[in-house]
């Protein structure tokens, strides 16, 4: 039976009542609501039209769906961070980063090459695999922002909080590389262009936009001079959402890098006036936003796998999938990590949890129209690897992350 576009609501209202009822039923188990919500997308793919649910088939649906559940996510990631950004405070999340991103896409990229695997492809596969995923990992994240007397405490786990700030960081740096791999494969690359404007400048204009319209917003919201004119009195979180799609749009309309800007503006806000409770307001709105999208995404994700997407995978898709996630992230984030204060519980839980994501749908879908004749295998592979890193964290995050409370 095939359901047609009125039962479609049916369907969304079963879905969104799923998606309140989930987390609450596996709060005790091990079992991530994102499990559930990628098997019950396959469920859902025996009952519906998958010709028109397909990523391959529709990529701007998919390209533009995975870009706003991003930002969103980006957007309530940097709510959620109590600590000021700076280069001793976040060493953990600067090692992740510069040492352990970078070394993970030479890894992969290396790996796919002796594969088989053309360069430009295997490289792009690496890239659009490097970021850790702002969206998927929230079991293993810092909850929302202390507000109040709270906030004079600095309290966060450590290891929440350098999953939570490399999410938030890592999704606007892995552009670079995803642009490296399109220039190789269309022929275009010039090294200095690329240093110069994909590497450097795109950066610079993402930071800067994101910390002026964070730092002009907090104004706004704290410290107008009437208190009339001041954001927070009016206590509407549909704030944040402006902000979000506000401050993306202005940077890729100056052709910066909007995820950063939308993290660093994110960041900035929190930093205006870190007590208000208004702070907390806005968090709790972006964040049921975020849950809504991040349902869909899976639900569409588990369509498509019912809908052949992993079919053209193959052995080496398999085993670029299994080496990022069971061996490349955990072995470099952990040397990465070496001699920093983290225990040596704490230094494996942070290098492991790199949750893959709908960050890489979105750039698969945004550079595939560049590697057509590959397509179909990149897809499955992504496919693979994301939904290998969801069941594979899902079930791991709960008892790691209860054991380093107990620890700690």
């Amino acid at each position: 039976m095939t359901i047609n576009g009125d039962g479609l609501y049916l369907v969304a209202g079963l879905a969104l009542l799923l998606g309140a009822v989930l987390p609450r039923l596996l709060a005790r188990y091990a079992v991530s609501a994102p499990i559930a919500f990628l098997g019950v997308g396959m469920l859902l793919g025996l009952a519906v039209d998958r010709s028109r649910l397909s990523p391959i088939a529709e990529p701007g649906i998919t390209k533009h769906l995975a870009e706003l559940t991003v930002i969103v996510a980006l957007m309530g990631v940097g709510l959620a961070i109590d600590r000021p950004i700076s280069l001793l405070n976040w060493s953990v999340t600067w090692r992740l980063l510069f040492i352990a991103m970078p070394a993970g896409v030479a890894a992969l990229t290396g790996a796919g090459w002796l594969l088989g695997i053309a360069p430009a492809t295997a490289l792009l596969l690496a890239a659009i695999l490097a970021p850790t995923d702002p969206v998927l990992a929230s079991d293993v994240q810092v909850e929302g922002p202390a507000t109040g007397e709270d906030a004079e405490l600095d309290e966060e786990d450590e290891v929440r909080f350098a999953l939570t700030s490399e999410a938030g960081l890592n999704d606007g740096m892995a552009a670079p590389l995803v642009y490296l791999a399109v220039f190789i494969a269309t022929k275009s690359f010039s090294p200095v262009h690329w240093a110069a404007w994909d590497l450097v400048g795109k950066t610079v204009i993402g930071v800067a936009v994101g910390f002026g319209a964070g730092w002009l917003l907090g104004r706004m919201t704290f410290a107008a001079p009437a208190r009339s004119l001041r954001l927070a009195e009016s206590r509407e979180p549909v704030l944040a959402l402006a902000m979000t799609l506000g401050v993306y749009g202005l940077t890729q309309v100056l052709h910066g890098y909007g995820f950063i800007a939308v993290f660093v503006a994110a960041l900035t806000l929190r930093s205006a006036e870190r007590r208000h409770e208004f702070h907390a307001e806005l968090h709790d709105f972006i964040g049921e936003l975020e849950h809504i999208l991040t349902w869909m995404v899976l639900l569409l994700l588990g369509v498509a796998v019912t809908a052949g997407l992993l079919g053209p995978l193959t052995m080496s898709g398999v085993a670029i999938g299994v080496l990022l996630v069971v061996v490349v992230r955990p072995l470099l984030g952990w040397l990465a990590l070496a001699r920093c204060e983290l225990s040596r519980a704490e230094r494996w839980a942070t290098a492991a949890f790199g949750v893959r994501g709908v960050s890489s749908v979105f750039y698969l879908a945004a550079t595939g129209a560049h590697f057509r004749e590959d397509l179909p295998w990149l897809w499955a592979t992504l496919g693979f690897t994301v939904i290998l890193s969801v069941v594979l964290h899902g079930i791991a995050a709960t008892p790691v992350m209860r054991f380093l409370e107990r620890r700690g």
